[in-house]
């Protein structure tokens, strides 16, 4: 149970962080003039939001464990969240397209700040969190208790850490292989779907009962 929680983590998790979205994006432009570094900074920018924000949906999670019914509807919020998300990622996948912007920006100077001002006024973001990540969290404090919120995050943020310095490695070198990510971004795409439904059947079987 606990493997095959953390691998849906991960699969659920890589589904956001190789989507084509601005952090990415911006990631590869600063990554073109700054190297590789730059994006293990823009991660921690990163992180430095999303970490409070994890905890703190934690607390209302921990709220939301003392209701079966509070659960299930989460569930089922998940779920639907997923399938919405599943459905995205296979559109991007179909219709991926990768270009460098180079222009200078001197926002761009900055990159742990790139990655704080890219997390906060990205409102999808904060929706990520609440509608798939919630249900990951109740998961993880339901099998390992309050400790299951920083091990349910630490199977998701390494994947920030080696996609954002990829990225940017990539771009510092001119090489970025966009067919390879498109098969991936399918393979995550369905393996989202995947879980959405089993959320939902998951939330259901607990409503019905």
């Amino acid at each position: 149970m606990s493997l095959s929680f953390l691998t849906e983590v991960v699969v659920i998790s890589a589904s956001g962080a190789l989507a084509p979205g601005p952090l990415t994006a911006v990631a590869a432009t600063v990554g073109a003039k700054r190297g590789w570094k730059s994006g293990f900074l823009i991660a921690l920018g990163h992180m430095i939001v999303e970490l409070p924000l994890v905890m703190l949906i934690g607390i209302g999670v921990l709220t939301a464990l003392k209701s079966a019914l509070a659960s299930s509807l989460l569930a089922l919020a998940g779920g639907l969240f997923l399938l919405f998300f599943g459905s995205l990622t296979l559109k991007d996948a179909l219709k991926f397209r990768w270009s460098i912007e180079t222009n200078k920006m001197r926002f761009y100077e900055n990159p742990i700040l790139v990655g704080i001002l890219l997390s906060i006024l990205n409102p999808f973001f904060i929706v990520w969190w609440l509608g798939i990540g919630s249900p990951l969290i109740y998961k993880a404090i339901g099998l390992w208790g309050l400790q299951g919120i920083m091990i349910m995050y630490a199977s998701h943020v390494w994947l920030d850490f080696a996609w954002l310095p990829l990225i940017t490695y990539s771009a510092s070198l001119g090489r970025f292989n966009v067919k390879i990510l498109r098969i991936l971004l399918f393979a995550l795409a369905l393996a989202v779907l995947y879980f959405g439904i089993s959320f939902i059947m998951n939330g259901l079987s607990t409503l019905l009962r």
